[in-house]
């Protein structure tokens, strides 16, 4: 096994090379997060499947209103956005959720991704 830095949005991969993906809490400071979760459809095999685990916005409209207010800060603090709609970036990138588990209240969620080609 190699330990590899990579740019998610563009894996240095063929096509359809992993049965299995895990990440963990990566898509909050991918500059493009449609197009890093695009890169893990086409480098997993048909068959294969995602395993995340991700913070996101919340879906208590209060605490999500609270979480867009304190991004600007985070992002600068650490570089992470803590109000992502993950779950609508994972529509857009074609992917399917195949679980969706959450792990603290709706803000922190353990996600398997099917590729669905």
């Amino acid at each position: 096994m190699n330990l590899m830095n990579a740019d998610i949005q563009v894996l240095p991969f063929p096509d359809n090379t992993f049965d299995s993906i895990v990440s963990t809490c990566v898509f909050c400071s991918v500059p493009d997060p449609v197009k890093g979760l695009k890169e893990l459809k086409r480098v997993c095999k048909p068959e294969g499947e995602i395993f995340m685990i991700e913070h996101m916005r919340s879906s208590n409209p209060l605490a999500g209103v609270l979480m867009d207010a304190l991004n600007p800060l985070t992002v600068r603090l650490w570089g992470a956005n803590i109000n992502r709609d993950t779950l609508h970036n994972i529509d857009l990138s074609g992917l399917v959720i195949v679980d969706n588990i959450p792990l603290i209240g709706t803000v922190v969620r353990k996600l398997t991704l099917g590729p669905n080609n």
